[in-house]
C-alpha cells in the first residue's frame, strides 16, 4: 500500500508534468517566435499570485491513432480563476506547446467549466487563444467540445463579459467563441484568425493570399471589424485585456466599477468654443470633443481602424464608466453606412447590456449613397443602429455638434428613440437635408425661372439655413433639451450623469426581440 509520501511524490510529479506542458524545446520554439507561453501569460494577465489552477490533472481519453501513448496532464489548456486589479476573473490559456493547442474533448470541457463558473458566480472571462484547431485524432468529440463552448458563450453574453486574446493561429470553428464574446484583441504579425486558410481558398477559388493577408491582425483590424484591438506583441495585448475588464462591470446586475478622478466634473471646455469650423463643409476631428469631455482626456477607443467614420469606445465623466458613439466628420464625412451602422449597433448593445451609460455626438450628413450601400443592404444594417438605440435603456444623452441631416438625425440617439437628455450647440444643423438639395427640390421651378438663377439659388439656399439649418426649431418643440455653449458640455453631461445613474425604464416582456441581422 502507497505511504503519505509516495502519494505526495506521485503528487507532485503529476504536477510537474503538467506545467512542464510540451517540454523544454516546444517552449524555447514558442518563445523564438516571440511569444510567451501559457502560463507566462496568464502570470502577467493576473495579479501577481493570485492565479488557481483548476483541472492540472485532466487527460485526454482518445485512444485512437496511437494517442494513448501521448498524454500530457491538462490536455492543452490551463484553466482557472485569478483577479485583475483585486477583482475576480476567470480564465483559460491554450497552450501551443501541448498536441499545438489543438482542442479535443477534455480540453473543450475544461474551458466550459470555467465558463460555467463565470455564469454561476458573475464573474467576467478572458480566453487566451493558441490553438491549432479541432484535434483531428479526436473526430466528432473534438467537434462537440467546440459546440458546447459556443453554446455557452451564448449563455453568457450579455451576463459577463467576454473577452477573447487572439495570440497565435485561430482557425475554422474555433473562430466562433471569439466571434461570439464581447471584444477580440489580435497580437499583430503573430496572431491569425480564418474559416478556412490559403491552401484551401487556392485549392478551391485558385486566390493565391498569405496568412497574414487573409486573416492577420492588421486584416481583421482594419477590413472585416471582427477584432477589435490589435496589439503589437503579448504583453501589450494582455495590457490591453486588463484596462478593458477593468473598465467594466463583473456582470450585468453591477454599474461599472467607479474611477475616481482630480478633473472637475464642472471644469469648462474652452478649446470646444474653436472645434467647429465656419465653413459648413470643412472637416474636423470629433475625438477633440470627446478627449474634451472625457476625464482626463482619456479615451479607450474601440475598432479605430474599422468603420473610421464612426468613433466608439469607453472614457469616464465625473468618474464613471461611459461608452461613446460620435461621428466622425473627417471620414467620409461622417456619413452613415453598412460597417459604421453595424460597428456603432454592437457598441450600443454592448453598453446596454452591462449598464455602461452612453454619450452621443452627432454630426452626421445622412446615409452614405452609392449602389454598393443600397445593394448591400444599408437599409438593414441601418435599421440594427436605430434598433439598439431603440432597445437601449441605460441613461442616454446626445449632442449634436453640427449636422444631423434626414433619417441619420433620427438613428443617433435622437429624443424620439428616448434619449433622455438632447442638447446641441449653436453650430447644429438639423434638416431633412442640406441647403443646396432642399433649395433644388423645394425652389426648382423659381430658379428656372428666375432672370439670374445662379444668384436665386444662392440668396433661397442663405434664406434656408437662416431658416432651418440651426437648432432653434428643434429646440422650439421640445425635440432638444437645451441649447448651450461648447464649452459646458462636459458639467451639462456630467451633472445630467448624475441624476440619471440610478434611472429605470421598461421594456414590453419578451422572450427576446428581432432585431434586423
Amino acid at each position: 500500500m502507497d505511504t503519505t509520501k509516495e502519494r505526495l511524490d506521485e503528487l507532485r510529479r503529476r504536477k510537474a508534468r503538467s506545467e512542464a506542458g510540451g517540454g523544454q524545446q516546444r517552449v524555447d520554439a514558442q518563445h523564438k517566435k516571440g511569444k510567451m507561453t501559457a502560463r507566462e501569460r496568464l502570470e502577467f494577465l493576473l495579479d501577481e499570485g493570485s492565479f488557481q489552477e483548476i483541472d492540472a490533472l485532466v487527460e485526454h481519453r482518445c485512444k485512437d491513432f496511437e494517442m494513448d501513448k501521448n498524454v500530457i496532464p491538462g490536455d492543452g489548456v490551463i484553466c482557472g480563476y485569478g483577479t485583475i486589479g483585486g477583482r475576480p476573473i476567470y480564465c483559460f490559456a491554450q497552450d501551443f506547446t501541448v498536441y499545438g493547442g489543438s482542442l479535443g474533448e477534455m480540453h473543450g470541457l475544461k474551458i466550459c467549466k470555467v465558463l460555467d463558473l463565470a455564469l454561476k458566480t458573475g464573474v467576467p472571462v478572458i480566453g487566451l487563444n493558441d490553438s491549432g484547431g479541432a484535434r483531428i485524432q479526436e473526430g466528432v468529440a473534438s467537434l462537440g467540445s467546440y459546440a458546447e463552448i459556443f453554446f455557452r458563450n451564448v449563455r453568457a453574453s450579455g451576463v459577463v463579459p467576454q473577452i477573447s486574446v487572439i495570440m497565435g493561429p485561430c482557425a475554422g470553428g474555433a473562430v466562433y467563441s471569439p466571434a461570439i464574446t464581447d471584444f477580440v484583441i489580435m497580437v499583430d504579425k503573430t496572431a491569425h484568425m480564418f474559416i478556412t486558410g490559403p491552401e484551401v481558398i487556392k485549392t478551391v477559388t485558385n486566390e493565391v493570399v498569405s496568412f497574414e493577408d487573409l486573416g492577420g491582425a492588421e486584416t481583421h483590424g482594419s477590413k472585416s471589424g471582427v477584432s477589435h484591438f490589435t496589439a503589437e506583441n503579448d504583453e501589450e495585448a494582455l495590457e490591453l485585456a486588463r484596462e478593458l475588464v477593468g473598465m467594466l462591470p463583473s456582470n450585468n446586475m453591477e454599474k461599472p466599477p467607479y474611477k475616481s478622478s482630480s478633473d472637475s466634473a464642472d471644469r469648462l471646455c474652452e478649446s470646444l468654443n474653436e472645434l467647429i469650423p465656419d465653413e459648413m463643409e470643412k472637416p474636423y476631428e470629433v475625438r477633440k470633443a470627446i478627449e474634451g469631455i472625457l476625464d482626463e482626456g482619456a479615451f479607450l477607443e474601440v475598432q479605430s481602424d474599422w468603420a473610421a467614420n464612426i468613433v466608439v469606445g469607453f472614457g469616464h465623466l465625473a468618474g464613471n464608466t461611459v461608452g461613446v458613439v460620435a461621428n466622425q466628420p473627417s471620414i467620409l464625412a461622417g456619413c452613415l453606412d453598412i460597417d459604421a451602422s453595424d460597428k456603432a449597433a454592437r457598441f450600443v448593445r454592448f453598453c446596454d447590456s452591462f449598464n455602461i451609460p452612453l454619450i452621443t455626438l452627432v454630426d452626421v450628413p445622412g446615409f452614405l449613397p452609392g449602389t454598393n450601400q443600397e445593394w448591400g443592404g444599408i437599409i438593414r444594417h441601418g435599421a440594427k443602429l436605430l434598433y439598439a438605440y431603440s432597445e437601449a435603456t441605460v441613461p442616454k444623452m446626445t449632442v449634436i455638434l453640427r449636422k444631423a441631416y434626414g433619417g441619420a438625425y433620427d438613428v443617433m440617439g435622437s429624443k424620439h428613440v428616448r434619449a433622455d437628455l438632447n442638447i446641441a450647440w449653436p453650430s447644429a444643423q438639423i434638416s431633412v437635408m442640406g441647403a443646396q438639395g432642399a433649395v433644388e427640390i423645394i425652389h426648382r421651378n423659381r430658379i428656372n425661372n428666375a432672370r439670374n438663377p445662379e444668384q436665386e439659388r444662392e440668396r433661397l439656399v442663405d434664406e434656408f439655413n437662416e431658416t432651418l439649418l440651426n437648432p432653434w426649431k428643434a429646440a422650439s418643440l421640445g425635440y432638444l433639451d437645451d441649447v448651450i455653449e461648447p464649452q459646458d458640455t462636459r458639467r451639462r453631461l456630467a451633472s445630467t450623469l448624475a441624476m440619471l445613474l440610478d434611472k429605470e425604464e421598461l421594456r414590453p416582456a419578451r422572450k427576446h426581440g428581432n432585431i434586423p441581422l
